[in-house]
């Protein structure tokens, strides 16, 4: 089910029902607010509506037994292609981009008619992470569309595109969704999670359900206790940011290690917004403490010292630490 996003699901129906389907969208928006899942569903309700049996005119809504529903789940689905980074070999990493060759494994789906209906759809997931060579390939096919093939393309900064790829796309706008949207997407995909975890990652989440279940599990309330006891209490004894190194810094705490990369230049930011103290100090703390937290998984640096300096930055914006200092 789609949370929020009304207009740009009005948008895709009312073009499919008129006969004037444009043949390539930018679905473009802030990251994590669903517009990958609107792509995978908007995918699935086109290739549905024009194989049948017939789905609801009204929404993405496809029967989970319905034959072009299986054939997708499947992943047999022979018009349908979804292009996104592919894990490194060996590894769980993700590679840094979409490359060349994969927009060229497309050629031989256009070189012949759909299969199922008259109707195939292509997906990237994001067209941002195109290598420069992969989005010159891709323009060749926007500029002469195959017959039949919509490009859904999901886009979280369509400003840096190449302006030959936006102009050839209609582009629709998703915005950030609400608390109570948020929360909804999120007690859907954790169902089993209490409302103290789901009231803390609502709040991490800044209208972004897929940002937040970066964090599910990690007891994100409790990390962000911790730094903010830092922030206004400072650590004068080193005690706190200690303790803190400790508990991220073994190897079966990695996830809550990155997050902690993630959130503790995150609350300096947020000082920064507010205001208080000397902003030009602060907002050089953040940058200090981004420049490490950046560097810190990249190359393998100690997590435990990482998390102490860290935490010892964000101890600066304690009034006491400031008026030490001063």
């Amino acid at each position: 089910m789609i949370v929020g996003h009304e207009e740009p699901v009005s948008a895709l129906l009312e073009a499919a029902h008129s006969g004037r389907m444009h043949h390539a969208w930018l679905l473009a928006g802030p990251q994590g607010v669903g517009k990958a899942n609107f792509a995978l569903a908007a995918a699935r309700w086109l290739l549905a509506s024009a194989a049948g049996p017939a789905v609801p005119p009204d929404c993405f809504d496809v029967p989970e037994d319905h034959r072009i529903a299986s054939l997708l789940d499947a992943g047999s689905h022979p018009d349908f292609k979804l292009l996104q980074r592919l894990h490194r070999t060996n590894s769980e990493e993700l590679a840094r981009s979409i490359t060349v060759d994969q927009v060229r494994s497309l050629q031989p789906l256009f070189a012949t008619t759909p299969s199922l209906s008259p109707r195939r759809v292509v997906v990237i997931d994001a067209i941002d992470d195109l290598e420069r060579s992969g989005a010159n390939a891709l323009l060749k096919n926007l500029e002469e569309p195959p017959a039949g093939t919509i490009f859904l393309l999901v886009s979280h900064a369509p400003g840096r595109l190449l302006p030959t790829i936006r102009s050839r796309c209609h582009q629709v706008r998703f915005r950030s969704l609400s608390d109570n949207q948020v929360r909804l997407v999120l007690r859907q995909a954790l169902p089993e999670a209490d409302e103290a975890e789901l009231d803390a990652l609502v709040r991490v989440a800044e209208g972004s359900p897929g940002n937040a279940l970066r964090f599910a599990g990690l007891d994100i309330a409790g990390l962000d206790a911790a730094i903010e006891k830092l922030a206004i209490h400072g650590d004068t004894s080193n005690g706190l940011r200690t303790a803190l190194g400790r508990m991220l810094g073994v190897k079966s705490a990695q996830a809550r290690y990155e997050a902690f990369l993630e959130r503790a230049p995150s609350r300096i930011a947020a000082e920064a917004k507010r205001g208080r103290g000397d902003m030009g100090a602060t907002i050089a703390l953040w940058r200090q403490a981004r420049d490490i937290a950046d560097r810190a998984v990249r190359q393998s640096m100690d997590a435990n010292l990482t998390v102490v300096e860290i935490a010892g930055l964000v101890a600066k914006l304690a009034p006491v630490e400031r008026s030490a200092k001063g």
